[in-house]
């Protein structure tokens, strides 16, 4: 049986990134661009005809920012995933942007490879950011003030396992690192998740920025 076709969308400004990111991504016989945009704008007035999986989506966009556009998006029930995609590395803007409802948060100028890997990873329900990216949010779990009753539930192994994921680290790779079975880990991120009061990676993260 064939694999599934993912269906992106690229809305981006700059015409030769936008072509690049095309090239690269369709190197993979099992990704295909089916549009791109120049503006949110243009994008906003198609969406709710577009059949596709994956949004990657540019901040910095003439006009319509692309995380107003996300939250317009989710306004107004758009089922898709959105993955900003962008040169931006502000604090603030990353936290923005994820509370708007995205699904990741990549960093231009990654290889190919990676950019395949992550649209593969979002494809499969991941939530994939950039090293920079995770070591900003692991940053802000950092500071969490201690009257934060719900972190404080964690324990040390528990949030460790936390900043694991967000570098990207699978079930397997976690286990290896701590000398503990897959099983074990999977337990620990239950917990986790029962803690938290949530039920993905990803809602664990919102958390974690709404709470500063």
């Amino acid at each position: 049986m064939k694999d599934e076709i993912i269906k992106i969308c690229i809305v981006e400004d700059d015409d030769d990134v936008r072509r690049l990111t095309k090239d690269v991504i369709e190197m993979d016989n099992q990704i295909k661009v089916v549009e791109d945009f120049a503006c949110a704008e243009d994008f906003l007035c198609k969406v709710g005809d577009l059949d596709v999986n994956i949004v990657l989506m540019d901040i910095g966009l003439p006009g319509t920012s692309g995380t107003e556009c996300v939250k317009q998006c989710n306004l107004m029930g758009i089922e898709m995933d959105f993955v900003m995609y962008t040169t931006h590395f502000i604090a603030s803007e990353v936290f923005e942007a994820l509370r708007a409802g995205a699904k990741g948060y990549i960093l231009k100028g990654s290889g190919p490879d990676h950019l395949v890997h992550d649209i593969r990873d979002v494809f499969q329900g991941g939530s994939p950011m950039s090293p920079q990216i995770s070591r900003l949010v692991i940053e802000s779990f950092n500071t969490i003030q201690p009257n934060n009753d719900k972190f404080q539930k964690l324990t040390k192994q528990e949030k460790e396992i936390l900043f694991d994921l967000e570098k990207g680290l699978n079930y397997r790779e976690i286990a290896t690192k701590r000398f503990v079975s897959p099983h074990t880990v999977r337990a620990h991120i239950r917990s986790i998740y029962e803690k938290l009061h949530v039920h993905t990676k990803l809602e664990a993260i919102r958390l974690l920025i709404n709470s500063k």
